[in-house]
């Protein structure tokens, strides 16, 4: 795969070397916003919406939903475009259903999820009216069955699973194992006690079922074990408990290519296997095909960011290595670190140049660790140089931090040749704006 193949579709480079990012000059977007800056592709946003849903429809013979998984990144413009595209949005905390419902996302397009959702999360959930309230263990099932007994009203929930599936992936993103803090597991018949009380409860309405087993799959073989494994589920509970499945959702983890060495992963490869598993499930069990719903949010959001860093300081270390360090680093963008996730760059205002040295690109911040690029052939950079990194759409912002007390970056939203500032930069005003004096 080609570095340019892993920017946003329609990202160019003119004949002076110079990256364009959705008809914006990427120099010219660094100088105006300042940098760090991310910039968010609109045209990609929206065509990989649409590619979901309409992969969906073709594949899923009876109802289908894609729901935008908002932990993935999510701001009030972003919910606003994911609104105007039909998607509904799952949350995981009462900050994410603030900020959808300050975007006016209408509530009963919003699934609310997380595993350890507090009382108040809970009552604000059901005060704004949300679709749909993933229950994750007994301790929550208590709580909504009280907050909704006190508002007389039934809430309508899934039951979160676990299947105990490998979704072979970094083991910090699998979250379908056994060994999970995520969801009822079914092999300690923990699953069917919760469904066996969550059915009989006059304050709850179970309407489905949900399972998440992980993020950054690339094979879909995992998901299909997982369909395979909740439908078998959702069949015996039909004879045990008369059960009736209306809503299903294996959950989402659709993987995305970050390097030029990792393999292309079509939407419709996951969405096909996925709406197949369940037709086929369903038809073996006797089961009336439920809605499906997906929940896309990497895939969706990854591809369309890019993050424009300015180069500062070199450290030539003769026969070990070169150091180019830039002006962000794991503040904004942890998963090196983290997970030990690998990107790929451009020289934004050289690209046509050569690659003439094999760098290490370093981050400003007080950490050994703090490496966003290691080993990566490009020209040859100085001070003042822009570096362009593609795929950060997703989980770099979300776990954005001030670290050494360094303001979050800027987002800007680009489109034939605009761009709109969606988050501004923050400021070192907004570092103390939580701060209160010593005590007198």
């Amino acid at each position: 795969m080609e570095t340019l193949q892993l920017f946003p579709p329609g990202a160019r480079v003119d004949e002076q070397g110079q990256l364009w990012l959705g008809g914006c000059l990427a120099s010219s977007l660094a100088q105006e916003f300042g940098t760090p800056l991310y910039v968010f592709d609109e045209t990609t946003l929206r065509d990989r919406c649409q590619a979901y849903q309409q992969t969906l429809a073709q594949h899923y013979p009876a109802t289908g939903q894609v729901a935008y998984a908002g932990k993935a990144y999510l701001n009030l413009a972003l919910a606003q475009l994911f609104d105007q595209e039909g998607l509904s949005l799952d949350v995981v905390s009462g900050g994410e259903l603030y900020v959808a419902r300050q975007a006016s996302f209408p509530a009963e397009r919003i699934h609310f999820h997380g595993n350890n959702k507090s009382a108040a999360e809970l009552a604000a959930a059901l005060d704004e009216n949300v679709g749909r309230i993933v229950v994750d263990n007994f301790h929550e099932l208590n709580l909504l069955e009280r907050l909704a007994d006190q508002r007389q009203i039934r809430a309508p929930i899934w039951l979160r699973l676990s299947p105990n599936i490998d979704a072979h992936t970094h083991a910090y993103r699998k979250t379908g194992l056994l060994d999970s803090k995520f969801g009822f597991p079914l092999e300690t018949g923990d699953a069917e006690r919760a469904l066996v009380r969550a059915t009989a409860s006059p304050h709850l309405d179970l309407a489905g079922l949900h399972a998440h087993i992980g993020s950054q799959i690339l094979d879909v073989e995992p998901f299909i074990k997982a369909v395979t494994v909740l439908l078998n589920f959702a069949a015996a509970m039909k004879v045990s408990h008369d059960f009736e499945l209306r809503e299903f959702s294996p959950g989402g983890g659709w993987g995305v290519p970050y390097h030029e060495a990792d393999a292309p992963a079509p939407v419709n490869r996951y969405v096909q296997a996925v709406s197949q598993a369940v037709v086929e499930g369903c038809r073996r069990h006797g089961l009336a095909l439920p809605t499906l719903v997906i929940e896309p949010g990497r895939s969706i959001v990854a591809p369309a960011g890019v993050a424009l860093y300015r180069v500062g300081a070199r450290k030539e270390i003769p026969g070990v290595r070169i150091y180019v360090s830039v002006d962000g680093g794991m503040a904004d963008n942890i998963r090196p670190a983290l997970y030990g996730a690998r990107y790929t760059a451009l020289a934004a205002n050289k690209a046509h140049q050569p690659a003439e040295e094999t760098v290490t690109v370093a981050g400003r911040f007080c950490e050994s660790g703090d490496v966003l690029i290691r080993d990566i052939a490009l020209p040859r950079l100085s001070a003042g140089d822009l570096l362009a990194v593609p795929g950060v759409g997703a989980y770099c912002l979300p776990m954005a931090s001030n670290y050494n007390l360094a303001p979050r970056p800027a987002v800007v939203l680009v489109k034939e040749g605009q761009a709109s500032l969606i988050q501004r930069r923050e400021t070192f005003e907004d570092l103390t704006a939580r701060d209160l004096p010593l005590p007198a």
